[in-house]
C-alpha cells in the first residue's frame, strides 16, 4: 500500500509536468499517460513470466524449442516484440524521437493483439519527447512490477479523482478494491465456463478471476472466456488494456449499447457460469418504461414513479434481478451491493422469491472504509443455481465488519490470511472439510518456517495440532517479541552515538517481521478457536446458518420482511468479562464527574470575576 501511494505522488508530478508543459485537455492527456502506465506494468509482467519460460527450458535436454507468444498469455502476461519493451523505450539514445518511437509501440503491441485495435493511445509525438522521456523515466519504477494486483484500475481511479472529480463521482462508479473482488473469487470457485461483468469498469473481477484459476491450476485462457459492458468508452478501453497485461482475451462492449440497465448487449441471459460485478448502485434516472423493455426481470418489475423513472432502491434490484437472469441452471453469481438492499421494503417481494428459490448462498456484510475513495458499507450476494440439496433450505450469513486489517484512519482491507480465513467458513458450511484441512496445514508450513526466528520458543511452533497448541505458539510469539525489543533498546543505547541511527533501522526491520509472523498466527488463532479443526458452529456475531423458514418469519403477523441482512440473524459479538466490578468501576466514574464539575464551576467563577475587573 505504501508503494502504491509513493506511485500515485510520482505520477501526478508526470502528469502535472504534461499540464503545465503540453496543451492536452485533462481528457486528453490522462489516456497517454495511463498508457505508458500499461507499457511499463506490461513490461514488469512480461520480464517475469520471461524469466519463468528460461528456467523451464534450462531444464530441458536436446534442442530448445522458439519462444512463443502462447507461452506467455499462459503464464498471465502479454508477449512484448522488442521495440515495444519498456527498457528498449527508456534507453533510446537522445537523438530520437521518442514520441514516434513510443507510437510505434503501441502500434506492435495493437497488431499482436486485435482487442486493442483502436484503443491503445497513439499521440505520443504530441507531447514532446523532452517531456516523454522524463514521464519514461518517472514511470520507471519496481511498484509496477507488482504481482496480482489490479495496478490499472488503482491508478485510473486516482486520475479520476485529480483531473476530473465528476466523472470519478458519476453514478456511483469508482474502483472496487483488491480484497473485495478476491473475496467474491474465493467464494464463486471459479473454473470454467463463461464469465460476466455488466458494470466491469477497468477488468478487475475478470484479471482477479484468471488469477484464481491459475492458482488452482487452470489455464484461463482456454478455460474461461470474458464477457464484459462498461457505458463509459474510457472504462472499456482500460478494461482490454487490463486484460491484455495479464495475457486475457475478452469480449467487451461500451457506449450506448453496453448500458446494461436498457441492453443485454451479449445477449448472454441464462447462459452464464459465473457473473461478477460492483455495479454502481444507488442510482437515479433510470428511465422505467426502457428498463422494464429491455427485460431480464426474473424476480419482478420494479415501480414507477413519477417522473417516469426507477427509485434508487428499485435500481439497486435491477441490477440483482440481471445477475440472477443471466446465471445458467448451475451458474454463481457474486457482487457488491448497497447494504440498504437487504431489507428495503418496497423490494420484499423480490426479495421473497429468492429465498423462496434456494439459490441464495452466502450474505456477507462488509464494514465502513473498504473502498478506496469512499466510505461507506456495503455487502457481498452470493447465488448459487447449484446448490446441493442439502443447502438449498439455507443460507450462510456472514457479519465481518469487525475482522480487518486497518491500512490507514481511513481504509480497511483483509489480508490474505483473513481472506483465507472467510472463506473457510463458507467451506465449512458447504461441508468442503479438505479445504479447511489445507489451510491449517498452510498454517503450520508458515510457523515452522518462522522458527528460526523465535529462538528457543522455536520447539512450540513445531507441533501445531488443535487450537491449543496455536494459542501457545501465539502467546510465546508476542512474549518473545516483546523481549527482543527490550534487548533491542539496551543494544542500540550501548552502542556509539553515530552506530545508533543504522543499527536502531535494522531492529526496526526485524521487529516488524516477527510482529508481521505473529499476526499471521493470530489468524491461525482466530479460526481455529471458533471452528477448531474442522467443524462449522453458528459464532455470535460473525456467522449462522438459517433456514428458510427462519427468514420468512412471522408472517402471519405481518412481521415478515424477508431480510437478507447479515446482522439481522447473527446478532452481536458476547462482551468479555474484564474482571472488572461494574458497581466500583461507576463509583469512581461518577467521583470523577463531580471533581470535574467542582473545577468547571470554580473556573467559570473565576471567568466572571475577570470580566467584572474589566468592567465588562
Amino acid at each position: 500500500m505504501a508503494d502504491i501511494t509513493k506511485l500515485e505522488a510520482e505520477l501526478w508530478e508526470a502528469a502535472d509536468e504534461l499540464r503545465a508543459n503540453s496543451k492536452l485537455s485533462s481528457q486528453e492527456y490522462c489516456m497517454p499517460v495511463l498508457g505508458l502506465i500499461f507499457l511499463r506494468y506490461a513490461w514488469g509482467r512480461f520480464k517475469r513470466v520471461d524469466e519463468q519460460i528460461d528456467a523451464e527450458r534450462a531444464k530441458m535436454e536436446g534442442r530448445k524449442p522458439p519462444k512463443d507468444p502462447v507461452d506467455y498469455t499462459a503464464k498471465g502476461a502479454m508477449y512484448l516484440p522488442e521495440q515495444a519493451r519498456y527498457d528498449y523505450l527508456v534507453n533510446l539514445p537522445a537523438d530520437k524521437d521518442i514520441g514516434k518511437a513510443v507510437n510505434d509501440a503501441m502500434a506492435a503491441i495493437s497488431k499482436d493483439n486485435p482487442s486493442l485495435q483502436g484503443v491503445l493511445p497513439s499521440t505520443y509525438a504530441e507531447l514532446g519527447n523532452d517531456i516523454l522521456r522524463e514521464v519514461l523515466r518517472i514511470f520507471n519504477n519496481r511498484a509496477l512490477d507488482e504481482e496480482g494486483d489490479d495496478i490499472i484500475g488503482r491508478i485510473y481511479e486516482y486520475f479520476l479523482n485529480k483531473f476530473a472529480p465528476l466523472v470519478a463521482s458519476d453514478d456511483g462508479v469508482f474502483f472496487t478494491p483488491k480484497s473485495l473482488v478476491r473475496m467474491i473469487m474465493n467464494i464463486l470457485e471459479p473454473e470454467r465456463g463463461q464469465m460476466l461483468d455488466p458494470a466491469c469498469g477497468s477488468g478487475g473481477m475478470f484479471v482477479s478471476a484468471s488469477d484464481y484459476v491459475r492458482e488452482h491450476g487452470g489455464n484461463p485462457s482456454e478455460s474461461m472466456m470474458y464477457y464484459g459492458q462498461e457505458k463509459v468508452d474510457y472504462n472499456a478501453k482500460l478494461c482490454l488494456m487490463n486484460m491484455s497485461v495479464h495475457g486475457m482475451q475478452g469480449i467487451i462492449k461500451s457506449g450506448d449499447e453496453a448500458n446494461s440497465f436498457y441492453h443485454d448487449a451479449h445477449d448472454l441471459e441464462g447462459k452464464c457460469d459465473y457473473v461478477a460485478a460492483n455495479p454502481p448502485f444507488n442510482v437515479d434516472k433510470v428511465k422505467w418504461s426502457r428498463a422494464t423493455d429491455a427485460g431480464r426481470m426474473p424476480l419482478g418489475v420494479p415501480k414507477e414513479n413519477k417522473k417516469g423513472e426507477v427509485s434508487t432502491s428499485g435500481a439497486n434490484y435491477l441490477w440483482i434481478n440481471y445477475f440472477y437472469s443471466y446465471l445458467n441452471d448451475t451458474g454463481r453469481a457474486g457482487f457488491v451491493m448497497a447494504s440498504s438492499a437487504t431489507d428495503s421494503n418496497a423490494e420484499k417481494q423480490q426479495r421473497r422469491k429468492l429465498v423462496e428459490s434456494g439459490d441464495v448462498d452466502v450474505m456477507l456484510y462488509v464494514g465502513n472504509n473498504f473502498f478506496y475513495t469512499k466510505s461507506l458499507p456495503c455487502t457481498l450476494w452470493f447465488f448459487d443455481k447449484g446448490k446441493p440439496h442439502k443447502l438449498r433450505d439455507k443460507v450462510l450469513f456472514i457479519d465481518a465488519q469487525r475482522y480487518h486489517t486497518a491500512v490507514s484512519t481511513t481504509l480497511n482491507e483483509w489480508t490474505p490470511w483473513q481472506l483465507k480465513n472467510l472463506s473457510a467458513i463458507v467451506w465449512l458450511y458447504r461441508g468442503e472439510l479438505d479445504k479447511y484441512a489445507a489451510l491449517l496445514d498452510e498454517y503450520r508450513t508458515f510457523a515452522e518456517g518462522c522458527s528460526p526466528m523465535f529462538g528457543d520458543e522455536a520447539s512450540k511452533l513445531l507441533d501445531l495440532q488443535g487450537p491449543e497448541d496455536f494459542k501457545l505458539a501465539y502467546e510465546a510469539m508476542l512474549k518473545h517479541i516483546e523481549q527482543r525489543k527490550a534487548d533491542s533498546k539496551a543494544e542500540v543505547e550501548a552502542l556509539p552515538k553515530r552506530e545508533q541511527k543504522r543499527r536502531r533501522e535494522t531492529l526496526s526491520k526485524e521487529a516488524e517481521t516477527l510482529e508481521e509472523a505473529s499476526t499471521v498466527i493470530g489468524d491461525a488463532v482466530w479460526l481455529t478457536e471458533k471452528f477448531g479443526l474442522g467443524e462449522y458452529t453458528d459464532i455470535a456475531g460473525l456467522c449462522k446458518i438459517v433456514t428458510r423458514s427462519e427468514i420468512k418469519g412471522d408472517q402471519e403477523a405481518g412481521k415478515s420482511s424477508w431480510s437478507l441482512t447479515p446482522g439481522a440473524y447473527v446478532g452481536v459479538p458476547p462482551v468479555e468479562d474484564d474482571g472488572v466490578d461494574f458497581h466500583e468501576r461507576m463509583r469512581g466514574i461518577h467521583e470523577e464527574l463531580l471533581t470535574l464539575q467542582a473545577e468547571s464551576n470554580d473556573l467559570l467563577e473565576a471567568i466572571s470575576k475577570n470580566f467584572e475587573e474589566m468592567g465588562l
